[in-house]
């Protein structure tokens, strides 16, 4: 059975074609009762609009924002070069991209500059930011002004976001907990280093991994998790400090960016080639890290999925059309040596 066109519309409503258009497209000049007849027309015939064609009829652009953490982060840099891949490419036609950096560490900034967005130009915007009380707040505004926002990478599942694009951080951290036990034969510690514990994506990464460790792994014990915020000095000064200081620990989990100062930590201690390290994110850091056996395993979710994903789901939304959840589903991967893509 064909589907039904706006011919089939226009014929069952009686009205022309030129009206059919005006009242799809929301133009002024059409009675409401006219309106009503179309739109009455469309629910009987189950007529679903191409937003796609519509919109390329209409020259309509997105204007897109992402608003992602600044400072030293091979993640981020990555995410940021795969945002740009995407935005030359079929996904991204006519969107308009905007990419602000932000001080993740300070609420208050991260605020300043979501006010400081233009919302009367923009449709939607991304974001991958600590939640906060004032950053929920932030988000209710843009979504005052009729903006779609969505979650990057880390949940904001407090806030009035429309979506989250990203992986289970629970399931990641489980993961990671699951293959810690499995290649920890010995009884021992485990440190875990982070860079913040505020941010979701830590929290729900630290929860999944000390189940498992609990449940199934009691022969070794974790540790409070260290904290680095986003200071490379102090990741390096506190990693070098307690791995000469506790003689048992065998494992280190790294839960969010910052590997590149915890690896250098762990080579001066001398005690690296002994220990089992599991990091999150490939990264250049990350990789040569596995090709040289010093990071066991790495916790990976798809860069490109990730901007693409974010796109089409803000185009989505934007239409107030249906998201295509199994499209937008972002897999965890486990990478070790033998598998690096």
């Amino acid at each position: 059975m064909n589907k039904p066109t706006v011919h089939d519309i226009a014929k069952e409503s009686g009205v022309s074609l030129a009206t059919v258009d005006r009242v799809l497209n929301e133009r002024p000049g059409v009675r409401e009762v006219t309106i009503a007849k179309v739109l009455a027309a469309v629910e009987r015939l189950g007529y679903v609009r191409d937003t796609y064609a519509a919109n390329l009829a209409r020259k309509r652009q997105y204007h897109l924002a992402f608003v992602l953490p600044e400072g030293p982060s091979q993640f981020v840099d990555t995410l940021t070069a795969a945002l740009r891949e995407a935005y030359g490419s079929q996904v991204a036609d006519r969107i308009l991209l905007e990419i602000v950096y932000v001080a993740t560490h300070d609420p208050h900034q991260i605020v300043r500059s979501l006010q400081a967005l233009n919302t009367s130009e923009l449709d939607g915007v991304a974001i991958m930011a600590p939640e906060t009380p004032q950053v929920r707040d932030a988000i209710a505004r843009l979504k005052g002004d009729g903006l779609a926002v969505v979650a990057l990478v880390s949940d904001l599942p407090n806030s009035t976001r429309d979506y989250f694009v990203g992986v289970n951080s629970v399931a990641a951290g489980r993961t990671a907990g699951l293959l810690m036990g499995r290649f920890i034969a010995e009884s021992g510690e485990i440190l875990v280093v982070t860079n913040s514990i505020r941010s979701r994506d830590s929290l729900e990464r630290r929860l999944g991994f000390g189940d498992v460790m609990a449940s199934e792994f009691p022969h070794l014990t974790v540790l409070p998790s260290v904290e680095s915020f986003d200071d490379r000095r102090r990741m390096e000064d506190v990693v070098g400090q307690v791995v000469l200081s506790r003689p048992n620990i065998v494992g280190v989990y790294s839960m969010g960016s910052g590997n590149r100062p915890l690896l250098s930590a762990l080579r001066k201690s001398g005690r690296l080639g002994g220990l089992v390290v599991i990091a999150h994110e490939l990264t250049e850091t990350t990789r040569q890290a596995l090709q040289d056996d010093e990071i066991a395993a790495v916790i990976n979710q798809n860069v490109g999925h990730l901007a693409r994903s974010a796109i089409r789901v803000l185009r989505a939304l934007c239409d107030s059309v249906a998201i295509f959840e199994a499209q937008e589903r972002v897999r965890i991967e486990v990478v070790l040596r033998e598998n690096l893509p």
